[in-house]
């Protein structure tokens, strides 16, 4: 706890024992003028005089805790009101059994309230002479029995043991209040760190909304070095996409952008750093060297000595990167690199419509295509919403208009039929909506360590138990390794892939669930003896609304399940593919990757 503060908690407690000394004064003047009758010879004028020494101190010590404040005041008011209740019990010793002695009960609480357990035991030891004398001065001086050492322990037991109980409360409030500011502390901090977190964020999509905001590339790229300048100072901006093979330069700006690598130009990947980076990975070079990459050399002529690259990933595939370089050798700090990718993640996606438009236009027969879905969907969806509406409708007026007519097991039946048709609403509905906030931006993920090998196992074992006419199986090698991710997230894939590869699956046949982690990867494949899928349905089958074309008709469903799913592997940072051929099943393999995301 900080000294200040500390000063302050002590001059707040000596302004609270200064208030009650003055109202002890009040007590005093009660008990000498008023109470109290028959005074001893002299004794009434000390008493008195006692009392007027009393008020002076208590005023004086009122007004000098409260504008000069010292841990010399707090000590010398506990001598004070020490001495002033030991005179008020000396004089009133005449009167045997006075309780006045007991008073000194107020001087060991303040030891407590100033110095905690160690205050109450000093005090009452301290004490112990004054218990002596005023028991051998009322023996000596006035009528009654002898010494009695009795009068001596007993009220100094009371003392201590009064003295350590709130001697302990104060020290345990001493130490709750340390925690409490430390506590308050640390959220402090955290609060700030999170103001500044958010702060990033909100820059970091001010840039990527920047890149977006036009689709013609100098002026996006424009908009987002003006943004980019008040969140991450660099000496050197480059965006580079990757097209068979080649490294296109779409945008630069900074040290050298007319001269070495401008935009429009473009070079080979092999042998450059794009090799790692079009693995996904950010690479971060605290020192450029000419020998690693040869590219670097004509950084390092420029006299740029560090770089940071981050990934421009659409979906599973990495399209290119988005450079920063800096003067200094190792330029960026931690956060920097971490806001480096994540601006590679924001900005891919208006990058990747930048690059669309300048390089061709959406054709005629994609848009046919989207339309084509649009209209299936729309005949999907109806269909879909119709035939369970029908059915809970029918089922509902039935058992409304024969209710007493029907038997127990029919209306059992009746209500079985209502509850399963609404839960394919149900379903649908949450198919629809994930979708809506999935192309918003707004599908939440709460990230954790997950167990997937026990989710896998949750997921068969429901199917299994599900259904009888297709054997589901799960093979997990070993233990597997926790992922980061979002536990409900990651079993809504799985419980699609399976749900799909039992929905295609004959009769008889066996649906496998297999697991592995290998090279930083967690592998799921899901397995099934189905009819296929043709190789041009591969791809549209992670789109929106997009079906395959199976031997025996089309399943029910609304083809936005593996949409999902595939945004879903992808938000965690894996994948979702599958491997199929006509008449010889489909294998869906789900990658993610092992620490965090």
């Amino acid at each position: 706890m900080p000294a200040e503060q500390r000063r302050g908690r002590a001059q707040e407690t000596e302004l609270w024992i200064a208030r009650v000394r003055l109202l002890a004064v009040v007590f005093a003047v009660l008990e000498v003028g008023v109470l109290t009758q028959d005074y001893p010879s002299g004794y009434e004028t000390v008493a008195w005089i006692t009392t007027a020494l009393f008020a002076v101190g208590a005023i004086v010590f009122f007004f000098v805790t409260r504008e000069a404040f010292t841990p010399l005041i707090g000590l010398a008011a506990l001598v004070f009101d020490a001495a002033v209740i030991a005179a008020f019990a000396t004089l009133y010793s005449f009167e045997y059994g006075s309780p006045t002695s007991w008073a000194l009960m107020f001087v060991v609480v303040e030891g407590a309230l100033r110095y905690g357990v160690l205050g109450a035991t000093g005090v009452s030891i301290a004490l112990v002479p004054y218990l002596v004398f005023i028991e051998w001065w009322r023996s000596r001086e006035f009528d009654g029995p002898g010494f009695l050492v009795d009068r001596v322990t007993f009220p100094f037991g009371v003392f201590l043991i009064t003295g350590l109980i709130v001697g302990w409360l104060v020290n345990r409030l001493s130490r709750e209040a340390v925690l409490a500011d430390t506590r308050a502390a640390e959220a402090e901090s955290l609060r700030d760190q999170l103001g500044r977190r958010v702060d990033l964020l909100e820059a970091t999509n001010r840039c990527a909304r920047a890149l977006a905001s036009s689709l013609e590339i100098d002026h996006a790229f424009g908009a987002f070095i003006r943004e980019l300048r008040g969140l991450i100072d660099c000496d050197r901006v480059t965006i580079v996409l990757v097209e068979a093979g080649r490294a296109e330069v779409l945008a630069a700006a900074g040290r050298g952008t007319d001269t070495v690598f401008p935009a429009g130009s473009a070079r080979p990947v092999r042998g450059s750093v794009l090799e790692d980076v079009l693995e996904g990975k950010l690479v971060y070079r605290p020192t450029m060297q000419a020998d690693l990459y040869p590219e670097e050399q004509d950084l390092l002529a420029l006299g740029l000595r560090s770089r940071v690259l981050a990934p421009l990933q659409v979906g599973p595939r990495t399209i290119g990167m988005l450079g920063f370089v800096r003067a200094e050798e190792d330029g960026f700090s931690t956060e920097e690199i971490e806001l480096v990718s994540l601006l590679g993640r924001l900005v891919a996606t208006a990058v990747q419509n930048i690059r669309a438009y300048e390089a061709e236009r959406t054709t005629a027969d994609e848009l046919r295509r989207l339309s084509a879905l649009r209209a299936d969907f729309v005949s999907l969806v109806s269909h879909e919403l119709r035939s369970p509406m029908a059915a809970v409708i029918g089922a509902s007026r039935t058992l409304q208009a024969r209710w007493r007519e029907l038997t127990a097991d029919q209306r059992q039946s009746f209500l079985a039929l209502i509850g399963d048709e609404t839960s394919r609403l149900a379903d649908l509905i949450g198919d629809v909506l994930d979708t809506s906030r999935i192309e918003a931006g707004t599908f939440s993920f709460t990230f954790s360590d997950v167990d997937l090998g026990e989710v896998l196992r949750d997921v068969v074992a429901a199917a299994d138990l599900a259904q009888d006419e297709v054997r589901v199986s799960a093979e997990v090698g070993g233990a597997l390794p926790h992922v980061r991710g979002d536990r409900e997230r990651l079993r809504q894939i799985v419980q699609n892939l399976v749900d799909n590869a039992v929905k295609y699956s004959p009769a008889g046949a066996e649906v496998r669930v297999s697991a592995n982690s290998d090279d930083g990867w967690l592998r799921i494949a899901v397995a099934d003896d189905g009819p296929g899928i043709p190789f041009d349905d591969q791809k549209i089958i992670f789109d929106k609304f997009g079906r395959a074309t199976v031997e025996g008709g089309t399943k029910p469903g609304t083809g936005l399940g593996l949409f999902i799913a595939r945004s879903i592997a992808e938000a965690h940072g894996g994948s979702l593919d599958v491997d199929s051929a006509p008449a010889h099943g489909s294998v869906f393999t789900l990658e993610l990757p092992l620490g965090e995301v």
